[in-house]
C-alpha cells in the first residue's frame, strides 16, 4: 500500500493545485474555481438552524483530516458481477480507472467512460450536461466542494432509441488513508432510450482507529420522453467514512425511473435524493434500503417533486438499525400548481433490533393543486414483531434465527428488485451476517437478564 502523505484539507492551495496538476480545459478551470467561491461563501450546515440537518450533527466532521490530492493505492476490488451478465463495467481506485470492459454487443453510439476522459473524448456532452442541468454547485454547501474538488466519475450516454440489454456496472474503491472520495457520475438518456446501471463504493481507509475517511459524490440523471432507466447506487464505505451525497434526476414526458439506493456502510452519511418529474406522463419508483449498526448515523432527504400533469412516483425506503446506531429519513412530496392528475405515495418502515437504537421518520406533503388522484404518505418504526416471534419459536426455532427470518422477509422485496443476481447474493450474505451478529448479542442480554 502507498504510504499516505500529509493531508491539508480543502483549501485555496489545494484547488490552485488540482488545477495545476490536472492540465483540463479552461472552462474547466472555471467552473472549480466558481464552485470553489460558491462554498466559501456559504455556511456549513448548522443542526441548530438548518432544518433538513436537524437530526444530524456534524460536530465529529474534520475536514483537515483528509485531502483531494496525494498518491494513490494499487488494488484490484472484485467487480460487481461476471463479464456475461454485463454490457460494460468501469472499475475507478482513487479515481484512477483500473478497469474497463466493454462488450462487443454494444450498440452503437453509447457511451461508457470515465470523466476525466470524456473531457477529451466527449467535451460538448460533458460541458453541456455535466452540474447544469440536474445538480448545480449553488445549491448546498457539499455540492460546492464536490463541484469544486471532483476527481473522476462516470459519464454514459445512451442516444435515441437504444436500448442496451444488460446492465452496466461501476465500481468506486476508496482504497488510500487520507485522500478524500470525490466520484461524479453522469447518466443521459435521450428519446426512448433504456438502460440499467449499478455502481457500488466501497473502501475508506484509515491509517488509524481515531482517523476520518471522506467521500462526496454526485449522481445526475437526465432522462429524455419516454426513456426507461433502472438504477442501482449502493454504498458500503468502511466504519470511519464520513459520506455526503447528491442525486437528483430530471424526468422527460412519459419517461420511467427506478432508482434503488442501498446504504450499509460509513460512520455518518447524509443523502439527498430528489426526483424531478417534469414532462406529463413520466413515472418513478423509488427504493431504499439501509442498515445501520454499531454507532452508525444514516441520514437521507427525499424529494418527489410533481411538475408535470398525469405524473406518478411511489417511494419506499426500509430500513434496520441496532446496538446505538441511529438513522434519519426525511420525504417531500411537492405537487406544483397544474400537475393535475398526479400519483403520489411515500413509505418509511424501520425495524429496530436493540432498545439503544433509532430510527426518525418525517414524511411530509405540499400541494398546489387541487386536480390530483391521490397524495399519500406513512411512516413505522418499532421492534421485530413479538407475535411473529411467538409463532416462529413454537415450531422449534430459537428466538435469534426468527428474528433473522423476519429481519430477512422484510428487506427482500427490495434486494429482489436490483438487477444483478450477483449483487442480490452480496447484499443478502453480508445482511444477513449482521443480523445474525446482533440478534446473537440481543439473545445474550436477554439471558442474562432472566438470570
Amino acid at each position: 500500500m502507498t504510504a499516505p502523505t500529509k493531508s491539508h484539507g480543502f483549501t485555496q492551495d489545494a484547488i490552485a493545485a488540482m488545477i495545476a496538476q490536472r492540465q483540463e480545459p479552461d472552462w474547466v478551470a472555471q467552473r472549480r474555481l466558481a464552485a470553489w467561491a460558491d462554498y466559501i461563501a456559504m455556511p456549513m450546515p448548522d443542526s441548530r438552524t438548518d432544518e433538513e440537518w436537524r437530526r444530524t450533527s456534524l460536530r465529529e466532521l474534520n475536514l483537515e483530516a483528509t485531502s483531494p490530492l496525494g498518491p494513490v493505492t494499487a488494488a484490484t476490488p472484485v467487480p460487481l458481477a461476471p463479464q456475461e451478465e454485463l454490457a460494460a463495467s468501469i472499475t475507478l481506485v482513487d479515481g484512477v480507472v483500473t478497469a474497463s470492459w466493454r462488450a462487443a454487443s454494444l450498440p452503437e453510439g453509447v457511451v461508457v467512460t470515465d470523466l476525466r476522459s470524456a473531457l477529451t473524448s466527449h467535451p460538448q456532452l460533458v460541458e453541456r450536461y455535466f452540474m447544469t442541468q440536474a445538480i448545480h454547485p449553488g445549491d448546498a454547501k457539499f455540492a460546492a466542494l464536490h463541484a469544486a474538488f471532483w476527481d473522476n466519475g462516470v459519464v454514459i450516454y445512451v442516444p435515441r432509441g437504444v436500448v442496451v440489454e444488460l446492465p452496466i456496472g461501476v465500481v468506486v474503491e476508496a482504497a488510500t488513508a487520507g485522500r478524500a472520495s470525490l466520484h461524479h457520475t453522469l447518466i443521459i438518456l435521450e428519446r426512448q432510450a433504456q438502460l440499467r446501471y449499478v455502481e457500488e463504493f466501497r473502501g475508506g481507509v484509515v491509517a488509524t482507529a481515531e482517523d476520518q475517511a471522506f467521500s462526496s459524490r454526485a449522481l445526475e440523471i437526465l432522462l429524455g420522453d419516454a426513456a426507461v432507466l433502472d438504477v442501482t447506487s449502493i454504498q458500503r464505505f468502511g466504519p470511519r467514512m464520513f459520506d455526503f451525497y447528491q442525486t437528483r434526476a430530471i424526468q422527460g414526458k412519459d419517461s420511467n425511473l427506478i432508482l434503488h439506493t442501498v446504504e450499509l456502510g460509513a460512520r455518518l452519511s447524509k443523502g439527498h435524493i430528489e426526483d424531478l418529474l417534469e414532462g406529463s406522463g413520466a413515472t418513478s419508483k423509488l427504493n431504499g434500503l439501509y442498515f445501520a449498526d454499531g454507532n452508525q448515523h444514516l441520514d437521507r432527504f427525499t424529494l418527489q417533486d410533481h411538475r408535470g400533469a398525469s405524473t406518478t412516483s411511489d417511494l419506499l425506503f426500509k430500513g434496520v438499525v441496532t446496538d446505538t446506531a441511529r438513522s434519519v429519513y426525511s420525504g417531500y412530496i411537492r405537487v406544483h400548481p397544474g400537475a393535475k392528475q398526479t400519483r403520489a405515495y411515500q413509505q418509511n418502515r424501520n425495524i429496530q433490533l436493540s432498545r439503544k437504537a433509532r430510527a426518525d421518520s418525517n414524511p411530509s406533503l405540499e400541494i398546489s393543486e387541487n386536480d390530483i388522484l391521490g397524495c399519500t404518505h406513512g411512516a413505522t418504526v418499532g421492534k421485530v414483531d413479538e407475535e411473529q416471534l411467538f409463532y416462529l419459536m413454537c415450531r422449534g426455532l430459537s428466538r435469534a434465527f426468527a428474528t433473522e427470518l423476519i429481519v430477512e422477509g422484510f428487506v427482500t422485496e427490495l434486494i429482489d428488485a436490483i438487477p444483478l443476481e450477483a449483487v442480490r447474493v452480496s447484499l443478502r450474505n453480508e445482511i444477513n451476517q449482521r443480523i445474525e451478529r446482533t440478534t446473537a448479542a440481543e439473545e445474550s442480554r436477554l439471558a442474562l437478564e432472566q438470570v
